[in-house]
């Protein structure tokens, strides 16, 4: 979602600006077009996909995880589609961000929009992982209680749940700022005072970006947790049937494949999000300032640690990209084989 660095330069009163200078016209905006592309065509085909199985599937279970599955992808879309122009303009117009938005409001959307679509990425994933742990573990109560209407509610309130967190900022409570190099806009998370209402509006702002990591770490342990229960219960029960009759087959190939899903987008979530949550925690409670990120200028050499925070956040954005690969896109050539060979088990060891 984010492009290559941009030359720094000394905008009016003296204050740093960066400018989106490009090496050879169109390879500074590449990374960005290619990433937008690529997470709009892919979760766009995602919600197709998941369309068409949920008109065709019977069983509500199954229903209720397609709905999540298309919620994540619906919420991935939205966060390509509303934040990657806005960093392709940036770098097309050569022109710093304080310039193209001197009210600032543009930043603050994208802050909010970030914010909103990483806090709702990560608790739909977990959703997911506690929604198979319950189908397995409890399938009376489960079938009782977690039906295609809860499923539905329970997506609402955690959309309307992400934008309310992501508008605190809106009542003092945090601020988004323009981050390095200059593309984009974050939750602000090394802003330091020293008389009383500065400290206060730091502590704000504190509160603000470590509950953003803390509840983003929490999903992540918490998909961690119920996948890991999910698979203990499925082994256990493919290992003490005394026989497996088609049922027991069908129904163990389905979860199965579902466990497999889940599976990657662990692996997916841990290794895109956990970087940058981790790294604003080491930012936030270290102390650590990145205020000579803005201070460099071009003819100077930009330290090292001034690209780790972008680094993570382009991680992040990948997530977006792979997400639809891990449920949906790689389902038919490697899921279900999988599967398939998985319930095939019995005591005895042979084949059904």
């Amino acid at each position: 979602m984010l492009g290559s660095e941009p030359a720094r330069q000394r905008g009016p009163n003296n204050t740093d600006t960066w400018t989106t200078e490009k090496e050879g016209g169109f390879v500074s905006v590449a990374y960005p077009l290619v990433m937008m592309i690529t997470g709009v065509v892919g979760n766009a085909l995602s919600l197709l996909l998941v369309s068409r199985s949920y008109l065709h599937r019977e069983g509500k279970g199954k229903k209720s995880f397609l709905l999540c599955i298309g919620g994540l992808a619906l919420t991935e879309l939205a966060g390509k589609l509303l934040t990657s122009p806005v960093v392709i303009a940036v770098y097309l117009s050569r022109k710093p961000w304080q310039q193209l938005d001197p009210s600032g409001h543009l930043c603050d959307f994208f802050g909010l929009t970030m914010t909103v679509v990483g806090i709702c990425t990560l608790f739909i994933s977990s959703i997911m992982a506690v929604k198979k742990m319950l189908a397995i573990r409890a399938p009376h109560w489960y079938s009782i209680h977690l039906k295609t209407g809860a499923a539905r509610a329970v997506l609402l309130a955690v959309w309307l749940a992400g934008l309310a967190f992501a508008l605190l900022p809106m009542a003092i409570i945090g601020h988004y700022s323009i981050q390095w190099p200059g593309t984009w806009c974050f939750i602000s998370i090394d802003e330091r005072g020293t008389n009383t209402t500065t400290s206060v509006y730091n502590l704000a702002n504190v509160f603000f970006a470590s509950t953003y990591a803390f509840l983003g770490l929490t999903a992540l342990v918490v998909t961690f947790v119920c996948t890991l229960a999910t698979i203990k219960a499925l082994v256990s029960r493919c290992r003490t049937k005394a026989t497996v009759t088609q049922e027991d087959m069908r129904w163990v190939r389905i979860t199965t494949e579902t466990v497999i899903q889940l599976m990657g987008i662990v692996c997916v979530n841990s290794a895109c999000w956990s970087p940058l949550l981790i790294l604003m925690l080491k930012i936030i409670f270290n102390q650590i300032s990145t205020e000579h990120c803005k201070m460099s200028n071009s003819q100077v050499e930009i330290p090292k640690d001034c690209d780790f925070f972008l680094t993570a956040i382009r991680l992040a954005s990948l997530n977006q990209i792979l997400d639809p690969s891990v449920y949906l896109l790689l389902r038919k050539m490697f899921l279900c084989q999988v599967a398939n060979t998985v319930s095939k088990c019995s005591p005895n060891g042979q084949k059904v």
